[in-house]
């Protein structure tokens, strides 16, 4: 039996982070897909946390959810939009996760007595590893991005493990460098001397580039291209330009005006199988994305955006490209504003309850920071944990709900809006979480029966209730309209729930639970019918992590649907 050829093509970074390996590992993908061939991705993380889910957001950003529950890197949830999939733990893995595993290897015997070294013995699970995601998802070709910039300590041993798989199987194994070309302001000239740098880092672990994309702020000009090919070893086609763009998703569509496509297939010795209709899918999702100039706007009230002096937006990416495909698909421009919930503590809502669009601008100047909220389309609350800043987001909430304007709420976001409800509508004004304050009378949202020991053992690590569970919803409600189906399954990343206790008193005063657990015990949609408020709903599920470009979140086009109609109505 013919053994199957595997292609294995490795993405690594230099000169800065964040320069944008990630996408780049993305669009190589979709454009290999689009070429015919079974793609999977694969992030290498140099952390040695086990996964990403005890890292803080606002210093690595999102932590995204896989169905099987695994807390991973965002650049995860970029693979499984790009490539219209769902991956897998496999896809999956940090310096700690291989550490521990060999090191649990070593404690059962599993290497028969051996002594066990970092050389070769990482390495080789780092293969094995790779492989065993290959064959999982049955791919020809797997991209795997070796997380950190080149030259770092911490990644050395991936790019070592990459070094010996290409020494094993040397027309099956690829690499590209994600590098970065500053055009200093007071200079004024493109400068290739730091990605020459990081070639020759490269280099010095054994390790000669096939292809280096040059990230700038412009195209680069032949002279550019001409003098990297001369100092980097390569030939001046294999240096791809990667300038900014207004949308990441032009960039697989730009890498194909320079046929890298092709190229890499060259390279590995395949050939490609002809455009498929996927292709020509998402070129025109790229063109609808530009065409679109009409904006609504929406307020993000968040915990995890204040970083130093900069706004990590990339907290809640997740979120905002959830939002950006349902407003594209409905011919719109999502207008996002970041606000922190700490600005709204304290502050009551004082402006009237439904003024007309010019009485909403001078309220906004005379009753700043609430009444400012009227200037928006629609606001959201998305997840977090812990008290900071919570005041200030049931204030939000409580503005949203009583002056009609849309409002969507993901996982601490429902809570928060369940918690409003119970203390402004049933009148428990200590109305809250036992995340909040566990000495409350009223825990409106409480933890979870199962996760007690846990908290209780400090075990917090990879122990919420993680990745995908299923949903009944209720006929007649939004969310079972939006859906257009009884049952559906979304990903979960929480360890506390809306308290069963006060279920019954919360839905005599006008609150929905729309979607429930199987069982019925568990609260996972709460709303608002339309006869009262036009959109006020709550998911205590991550819905945008199912978000695709090519196919929107039904809830999160539910939600933009009102945001427009509300644009309308106030002009």
């Amino acid at each position: 039996m013919k053994k199957k050829t595997r292609k294995y093509i490795f993405v690594v970074g230099g000169v800065i982070s964040g320069v944008g390996k990630g996408v780049t590992t993305s669009s190589i993908g979709k454009i290999l897909q689009s070429h015919g061939y079974r793609v999977t991705a694969m992030k290498i993380d140099p952390y040695v946390n086990v996964d990403a889910g005890t890292m803080n957001p606002t210093e690595h950003g999102e932590v995204f959810v896989l169905k099987d529950g695994d807390e991973t890197d965002q650049d995860m949830g970029n693979y499984e939009r790009f490539l219209e999939t769902s991956l897998t733990r496999d896809s999956y893995m940090t310096t700690g996760r291989v550490y521990l595993s060999v090191i649990q290897k070593e404690r059962a015997l599993t290497y028969k007595g051996k002594c066990v070294q970092v050389v070769p013995h990482i390495p080789y699970e780092v293969i094995d590893r790779i492989n065993h995601a290959v064959d999982k998802a049955n791919a020809e070709i797997v991209i795997i991005e070796v997380g950190g910039t080149v030259g770092e300590y911490e990644n050395i041993l991936f790019l070592e493990t990459a070094r010996m798989l290409k020494i094993k199987n040397p027309d099956d194994v690829l690499f590209a460098i994600v590098s970065y070309l500053p055009t200093p302001s007071k200079v004024g000239e493109m400068k290739t001397k730091p990605t020459q740098h990081a070639v020759r880092a490269l280099n010095s672990v054994g390790i000669q580039p096939d292809f280096i994309i040059a990230r700038s702020d412009v195209a680069l000009d032949e002279k550019r291209k001409e003098k990297i090919a001369l100092f980097c070893n390569v030939i001046p086609e294999s240096v791809i330009s990667a300038p900014d763009v207004d949308s990441i998703y032009d960039v697989p569509v730009n890498f194909e005006k320079d046929k890298l496509g092709e190229k890499i297939l060259r390279r590995l010795k395949l050939k490609s199988k002809g455009k498929n209709e996927g292709w020509k899918e998402w070129e025109r999702f790229a063109r609808k994305a530009h065409s679109v100039k009409d904006e609504v706007r929406i307020a993000v009230v968040g915990k995890y955006f204040d970083t130093g002096d900069f706004i990590l937006s990339d907290s809640y990416l997740s979120v905002i490209e959830a939002l950006k495909y349902s407003a594209i698909h409905q011919g719109k421009k999502a207008k996002l504003v970041w606000l922190s919930s700490s600005t709204f503590e304290s502050l009551p809502a004082t402006v009237s309850s439904n003024p007309s669009g010019a009485n909403r601008r001078r309220q906004a100047g005379k009753n700043p920071p609430l009444a400012g909220l009227e200037e928006f389309d629609g606001i959201l609350v998305p997840g977090g944990f812990g008290s900071r800043g919570i005041e200030g987001n049931l204030n939000v909430i409580r503005f949203a709900r009583e002056h009609k304007i849309p409002y969507f709420g993901i996982c601490y976001g429902m809570q928060l809006a369940v918690i409003e409800y119970a203390r402004n509508v049933l009148g428990y004004k200590d109305a809250t979480s036992r995340e909040i304050d566990p000495k409350s009378k009223h825990l409106i949202v409480d933890i979870m029966e199962g996760q007690k020991e846990n908290l209780e053992k400090g075990n917090l690590g990879g122990s919420m209730r993680l990745g995908a569970y299923e949903a009944v919803l209720e006929k007649g409600t939004i969310a079972r309209t939006a859906y257009g189906v009884d049952k559906i399954v979304e990903r979960h990343r929480h360890r506390f729930e809306v308290n069963p206790t006060y279920i019954e008193e919360l839905e005599e005063k006008g609150l929905v639970f729309s979607g429930r657990s199987p069982s019925g015990t568990l609260m996972e949609i709460a709303e608002l019918p339309t006869s009262v408020h036009p959109f006020f709903l709550g998911t205590q599920f991550h819905p945008e992590f199912e978000a695709r470009p090519l196919h929107p979140h039904p809830v999160f086009s539910a939600f933009i649907k009102a945001v427009i109609a509300r644009g309308k109505n106030t002009k």
